[in-house]
C-alpha cells in the first residue's frame, strides 16, 4: 500500500433501518445488512455507522444532523425508507444507496435494483462505492401554501401545535416516486389501518374498497407546463397524481410516461368516475403500460403545480408521498432536476434507466400528442 493510500481519509458509510417494519423483524434485516456492510468497509478501506432512530422523523433528523460525519447514506426497506433517504440528501450531492426490502419498492423495481435480495443489493452498493457509479435522478419538492400543514409520516395524524398549525408545521418534502391525492391516497391510508395479515392482501384489499365508493374529490390546479405555458383549471376527480416514478402499489403502472431524468413531473388524473367495464379495463391496463391510452384519464407533463380547494367536490383525502403521509391541501410541487444521486451498479450505471425514446414511442402509440396531453 503506498504512503497516499496509508493516509487517505477513510470514506464513511452511514446506515438507516427500519427495525419497526414487518413487525419488529426489520431490526433482523439492518443487523444483516450493517454486518454486510462492515465486512465491505474492512476490504474496502470505508467505515460504517448505524445512525437509525426510533422514529422516521427521528431517523431523518438523525441524517440530516449528522450528514458532516459520512460520505454515503444506505437506507433499509421500501418506498418510505427511500423517500427518508431522498430528504436527507438529496440535493446534496451524497450517495444514496438503497436495499429495498418488503412487498412494494416501486421505486427500486423502476431502477432496476434488486428487491428482497440482501446481499446482492449490498454487493452493487459496494460495487459503486468502490467504483464511483451512480446515476442522477429527478424529484418532486411539496410545500405547502397558506393555509396547508404538514401531518406525522408515521401515522397520519396531527403534529402537536400550539397555535396556528399551519405556521407551526408546514410541509416541505422531497420525494422520488409518486405523490398520490386521491384515490391512491386513499387506498394507502385503508390498508395501513387494515387488520388483514400481509401487505398484499391489506393492499387489494383496500383497492376493491375504494374502487367501489369512489369519492369525486375536489381540486382546483394552477400548472406550469413541460412548454412553460400555464394550464389552470377546476378538476373533481377521485384520482389526482404527481408522479416521477411510474409505479406504485407494487407495480401498478399509474404513470406510465414518467421518466427519471427528464427534468418533468406527470400529473394525471381521472376525467370522470368510471364504469364498472372502464373500471376492469384499467385494471388490466394498470399492468401492462397502457393505462393512459384511455380518454378516462388525463395526463399532462408538468414542471410546477399549485393545487388548491375547488369550491365544488369532496374534501381530498391526506396526501401521500412515497407511501408516506405528508400533511393537507393546498401545497405547491417543484420538479427538481437531477436533485437525488443514487448509488446503482456499474452494469444499471452504464444503461440508460429510461428511455425518453420509449416513452415517446408509448405515448404516440396510445393516441397522444407528447405536449398537450391530448387525443389526437
Amino acid at each position: 500500500m503506498s504512503e497516499s493510500e496509508r493516509t487517505e481519509r477513510r470514506r464513511v458509510v452511514a446506515m438507516v433501518g427500519n427495525p419497526t417494519s414487518d413487525k419488529g423483524r426489520g431490526a433482523k434485516v439492518d443487523a444483516r445488512v450493517l454486518g454486510l456492510l462492515e465486512d465491505a468497509g474492512r476490504a474496502h478501506n470505508f467505515d460504517v455507522i448505524d445512525i437509525t432512530g426510533v422514529s422516521f422523523d427521528d431517523s431523518l433528523n438523525q441524517a440530516r444532523e449528522r450528514a458532516h460525519e459520512y460520505d454515503y447514506l444506505v437506507v433499509v426497506g421500501g418506498d418510505g425508507m427511500i423517500a427518508l433517504g431522498a430528504n436527507a440528501v438529496g440535493c446534496g450531492g451524497k450517495p444514496l444507496g438503497i436495499v429495498a426490502m418488503g412487498s412494494g419498492n416501486d421505486f427500486a423495481r423502476g431502477l432496476k435494483l434488486p428487491v428482497n435480495r440482501i446481499e446482492t443489493a449490498v454487493e452493487g452498493i459496494v460495487g459503486a462505492i468502490v467504483r464511483g457509479s451512480h446515476i442522477d435522478v429527478d424529484m418532486g419538492r411539496v410545500t405547502s401554501l397558506d393555509g396547508g400543514y404538514a401531518v406525522n409520516p408515521s401515522t397520519g395524524g396531527e403534529y402537536e401545535y400550539r397555535e396556528n398549525k399551519s405556521a407551526e408545521h408546514p410541509i416541505d418534502r422531497y420525494y422520488a416516486g409518486m405523490l398520490s391525492c386521491g384515490l391512491d391516497a386513499s387506498i394507502n391510508d385503508r390498508a395501513n389501518h387494515s387488520h388483514l395479515p400481509t401487505g398484499t392482501m391489506r393492499y387489494f384489499a383496500a383497492v376493491l374498497v375504494e374502487l367501489t365508493h369512489m369519492k369525486r374529490y375536489g381540486y382546483h390546479v394552477k400548472a406550469t407546463l413541460a412548454d412553460g405555458t400555464t394550464d389552470e383549471r377546476d378538476i373533481i376527480t377521485p384520482l389526482l397524481t404527481i408522479a416521477n416514478s411510474r409505479h406504485i402499489g407494487g407495480g401498478i403502472e399509474v404513470s406510465p410516461y414518467s421518466c427519471f431524468s427528464d427534468g418533468l413531473l406527470d400529473l394525471v388524473w381521472m376525467n370522470h368516475v368510471p364504469n364498472f367495464g372502464e373500471c376492469a379495463v384499467a385494471i388490466s391496463n394498470a399492468y401492462n403500460g397502457k393505462l393512459l391510452a384511455s380518454k378516462v384519464f388525463g395526463w399532462k407533463r408538468i414542471r410546477e403545480i399549485e393545487v388548491t380547494r375547488a369550491a365544488e367536490g369532496d374534501e381530498p383525502p391526506v396526501l401521500m408521498a412515497d407511501g408516506e403521509y405528508i400533511g393537507h391541501l393546498p401545497f405547491r410541487v417543484v420538479a427538481e432536476e437531477c436533485a437525488l444521486r443514487v448509488l446503482v451498479p456499474p452494469a444499471v450505471a452504464a444503461r440508460e434507466v429510461d428511455s425518453r425514446q420509449e416513452v415517446l414511442d408509448a405515448i404516440a402509440r396510445d393516441g397522444r400528442d407528447p405536449v398537450t396531453g391530448q387525443f389526437a
